[in-house]
């Protein structure tokens, strides 16, 4: 079953990620601000059912259908990887160092708030 739970979520994500792309496609053109977005909701969503949703209940399907379904497909390294580097070779460094920056402390940040 938890295979599902991962099936359903992942999908459920992906179809998250994409829509906060076409929203967000209309405000920013060369900020990759979609995945930033997308990650750094991801990190909370992943923070809030991990530490607060885990350790009070014995619930068996959180796992498979938030963190790792859900938020494996709404979150994407692969897209922010290949959007800095772009951002590196088209010459916008500036930006490619703040998104860098926005999506380590952002994210690693709310894991150690949640975390203290």
């Amino acid at each position: 079953m938890n295979w599902f739970y991962v099936f359903l979520g992942g999908g459920l994500g992906s179809v998250f990620r994409y829509g906060i792309s076409l929203i967000s496609a209309r405000f920013v053109t060369q900020f990759p601000i979609s995945t930033l977005i997308s990650n750094v909701f991801a990190t909370l969503f992943v923070v809030i059912f991990s530490y607060f949703l885990l350790k009070k209940t014995d619930v068996n399907w959180i796992q498979p259908l938030i963190i790792i379904g859900f938020c494996g497909g709404f979150s994407t390294f692969s897209t922010f990887s290949l959007e800095t580097a772009t951002l590196f070779q088209m010459g916008n460094y500036g930006l490619a160092i703040l998104n860098i920056t926005l999506s380590l402390f952002l994210c690693i940040g709310l894991v150690y708030f949640f975390n203290k």
